[in-house]
């Protein structure tokens, strides 16, 4: 009973995690090139971690479909010995990953339950310690699990939830995720969210500075500085105690001109409806949405509204717009980070109305939005 009433915890919660993140894999793509980032800025094997920065949406999707994978393997005990074994692999990586994070501080949260439930760094790492002692009387108890159907009735689902959740995955990368947890929702106020949290309880933090006598260096902090023989060289912050919710939900949104002037509020508190039109890599991509976007940009003339193209890479994206096709329409650079937030497909469309999101296409919906 014990045994299998593990099973049953350890099967669902792998579902329901890879689930939730397959709602959207570029969100754990994105989690997954912070930590290739973070390695290879640390000196760990560079040159691999830049190549594995490249096949990051590859191995999210490679990833999210095992966990649910392994989720239905152990509910239908189907070759029970491999998906036993599989699931107590994949959950010592994922808490080298989580230990890592939460121990070193560098990686503020994991993505183990993607955007729509997010945990910390060290509320992640102790979920998979949980887990891996589950996982282990797993591994000590396999002869008490009993396959719930047939061989070939147990093949039949897995085959079929191997598909449904490519299917899904591949459906929500072109029209954006099904459930929408970003601060960029529609509904939201973009402006408002922008703003630190009226709750939010800021770091304590303290000085040490770094002088210099005689070819010596020093630290010394605020209450002990030295005289004046001495020469500053340097000064850094350090955090005695961490705060809380003291972070804007939206950060680094701002939407700049070619001048490099912030028009962020300027656009965003017009009183009327506009259009927004995410894109990056506006060479390489184009000729999948170039002739939605004209439809777009006929329709916002013909009601009336501006709109305007916001990108990551404001050169390739000003000629593409303004030069070879003459559409004459602003471009804003965006912060490549925040630009990955706010368009999980690329391209997308907001049609906003101030600062608020009324609604949203991703780039398989363009046509429709075109209409």
């Amino acid at each position: 009973m014990i045994v299998n009433a593990v099973r049953w915890i350890v099967g669902v919660l792998f579902i329901f995690s890879g689930l939730v993140k397959a709602n959207d894999p570029n969100g754990l793509s994105y989690k997954m090139q912070e930590f290739f980032e973070r390695w290879a800025a640390d000196g760990f094997l560079p040159g691999l971690m830049n190549w594995l920065h490249g096949f990051s949406l590859e191995f999210s999707f490679l990833t999210i479909t095992l966990e649910i994978i392994v989720g239905v393997g152990l509910l239908l005990g189907i070759w029970k010995r491999f998906f036993i074994w599989l699931t107590f692999i994949l959950i010592v990586f994922f808490s080298w990953l989580t230990g890592y994070a939460a121990l070193s501080g560098k990686i503020a949260t994991c993505g183990c339950f993607g955007d729509c439930l997010p945990l910390t760094s060290m509320q992640s790492f102790i979920k998979d310690i949980v887990l891996l002692v589950l996982v282990l009387i797993l591994i000590l108890g396999q002869k008490h699990i009993k396959q719930v159907f047939t061989m070939a009735v147990g093949f039949l689902l897995l085959v079929f939830s191997v598909v449904i959740v490519v299917g899904f995955q591949w459906y929500v990368m072109r029209y954006m995720p099904l459930v929408d947890c970003l601060p960029f929702k529609t509904g939201n106020d973009i402006l408002e969210l922008r703003k630190m949290p009226a709750d939010a309880v800021p770091d304590k933090k303290d000085y040490v500075f770094v002088y210099e006598k005689g070819g010596v260096k020093e630290e010394f902090s605020v209450k002990d500085l030295p005289d004046s023989s001495w020469t500053f060289v340097s000064r850094r912050d350090v955090i005695i105690e961490k705060g809380y919710n003291n972070e804007p939900p939206i950060k680094d949104y701002n939407l700049i001109t070619p001048e490099g002037n912030d028009t962020t509020e300027s656009i965003l508190m017009v009183d009327a409806d506009y259009y927004l039109f995410y894109t990056t890599d506006v060479a390489a991509t184009s000729g999948m949405w170039a002739s939605a976007f004209k439809k777009i940009f006929d329709k916002a003339g013909s009601e009336g509204r501006k709109i305007y193209v916001v990108t990551a890479d404001p050169s390739d994206a000003d000629r593409f717009f303004n030069v070879e096709h003459a559409y004459n329409i602003p471009i804003l650079s965006l912060d490549a980070v925040a630009f990955k937030t706010a368009a999980r497909t690329n391209p997308e469309l907001y049609l906003m109305h101030g600062p608020v999101v009324k609604k949203k296409w991703g780039k398989a919906s363009l046509s429709a939005a075109g209409k």
